[in-house]
C-alpha cells in the first residue's frame, strides 16, 4: 500500500438560508450500536465539485446544519505534508472554502475553519512521522514561525490512539489524523461537529452581546414614562431570553448525548478532547453567566417599572380622594349658605 496524504480543509459558516437537499448519510463508527443513525444531527447535501488549485484537484462538498449553518469541506492529495510549502496551500484552499461560504451569503467573521492533515498508507507507528514534531506543532496551530521547543512538546501531547498503529493530535486550528488504513471519517465527523458547537455558541455569545446593548441603550435614553409603556414588550423579551437559555441548555446535551451514540468509548474520548481543546465549557459557562445576567437586568427593570406604576396608582388614589373630599366640603359649604339665607 502506497502511502497517501491529503489535506481535508473544514469551513463552517452562517447563512442567511440554506437551499434545499436531500439529507447527508450519517458516519458512525463501525462500533457503534443500530441507533445511532438516527443520533446524528441532521444533516443536507447541497452540492459538490471538483476545483483547482496549483495545479491539484480540490473536491469540494457542500452540507447544510439546518437552519442556517453551511459546511464547506475541501479535500487535496498532496506528495508531501512535511515542508513549509503547505502553509501557503493551505491558504489558498482556505481561499477557495471562504469564496463558496460566500456565494452562499456567509461572511469569515461568522465562520469557523479547521484544517485536518491526514497520513495513510504506512508501515510501523505513527510516531516515526514525529521527526518532524516542530512543522506538525506548527501547521497544527496555523503559525508559521518556528516555535519553542516547550511549545512543541506541549502540543504534541494533546493526542489520542485507538490502534497500535493509528494517533491523532488535535489542537486549537488543526489536526493530524494518523491510520495507515485511511479511515479517518468517523473522526473528521466528530472534528466537524465540534467546530459545528463552537460556531453556534458563538453566534449565540454575540446575540446576547447586542442584546445586552441594546437593553443598556433603552434604559440610558427613553424616559422612564415611555419605559413604563413598553414594560409588556420588555416582558416579551426576558420570556425570549429565558427561552434561548433552555435552547442552548437542551441543544448542548443534545450533542453530547448524540456524539455518545454515534460511536464507542473511544468517538467519546475523541471529542471529549476536541471540546477541551476548544475550551467549549469556558464558552458554555460563559454563555449561561449572559443568559443569567440579561434575565437579572430585565427582572430588575421590570420590577422598578412595577414598583413605579404602584405608587403612580397610590399617589392617583390620594389625589382623587383629596378632591372628593374637597367637593364634599364645598357641598356641605353650600348647603350651609343656602340654609342661612332661608
Amino acid at each position: 500500500m502506497a502511502e497517501r496524504k491529503r489535506i481535508v480543509m473544514l469551513v463552517l459558516g452562517e447563512v442567511p438560508q440554506l437551499p434545499p437537499g436531500p439529507a447527508s448519510p450519517p458516519v458512525p463508527a463501525a462500533a457503534a450500536p443500530a441507533y445511532a443513525v438516527s443520533a446524528v444531527p441532521r444533516q443536507i447535501r447541497i452540492g459538490q465539485e471538483t476545483a483547482e488549485v496549483d495545479g491539484r484537484p480540490v473536491a469540494v462538498e457542500l452540507r447544510g446544519f439546518p437552519p442556517d449553518i453551511l459546511l464547506v469541506q475541501a479535500t487535496v492529495e498532496v506528495d508531501d505534508l512535511f515542508t513549509r510549502d503547505i502553509f501557503d496551500l493551505e491558504d489558498r484552499i482556505l481561499d477557495l472554502a471562504h469564496a463558496r461560504l460566500a456565494g452562499r451569503g456567509g461572511t469569515k467573521e461568522l465562520s469557523e475553519e479547521y484544517t485536518v492533515f491526514v497520513v495513510s498508507g504506512y508501515a510501523g507507528d505513527p510516531e516515526q512521522y514525529l521527526a518532524h514534531a516542530p512543522l506538525i506543532a506548527s501547521l497544527l496551530k496555523s503559525d508559521r514561525q518556528a516555535l519553542d521547543a516547550e511549545e512543541i512538546a506541549h502540543t504534541l501531547t494533546t493526542q489520542i490512539k485507538y490502534g497500535e498503529n493509528d494517533m491523532a493530535l488535535i489542537d486549537w486550528d488543526g489536526a493530524f489524523l494518523f491510520d495507515p488504513a485511511g479511515d479517518v471519517a468517523e473522526e473528521i465527523e466528530l472534528l466537524t461537529l465540534a467546530n459545528l458547537q463552537l460556531l453556534r455558541t458563538r453566534l449565540l455569545d454575540r446575540q446576547l452581546d447586542a442584546r445586552l446593548r441594546q437593553l443598556t441603550e433603552l434604559v440610558e435614553t427613553t424616559s422612564p414614562a415611555k419605559l413604563a409603556r413598553d414594560s409588556k414588550a420588555m416582558a416579551r423579551d426576558l420570556m425570549a431570553v429565558a427561552r434561548i437559555r433552555m435552547q442552548s441548555i437542551a441543544e448542548q446535551q443534545q450533542l453530547e448525548r448524540d456524539v455518545r451514540l454515534i460511536g464507542d468509548w473511544y468517538s467519546a474520548r475523541f471529542f471529549d478532547l476536541v471540546a477541551a481543546k476548544f475550551k467549549l465549557e469556558a464558552w458554555r459557562r460563559a454563555i449561561q453567566n449572559k443568559l443569567e445576567a440579561l434575565e437579572d437586568v430585565y427582572t430588575v427593570v421590570l420590577d422598578n417599572f412595577s414598583l413605579s406604576a404602584k405608587h403612580r396608582a397610590e399617589w392617583a388614589q390620594i389625589i382623587v380622594f383629596f378632591f372628593l373630599q374637597l367637593g364634599w366640603a364645598l357641598l356641605i359649604v353650600l348647603e350651609l349658605i343656602h340654609l342661612a339665607r332661608h
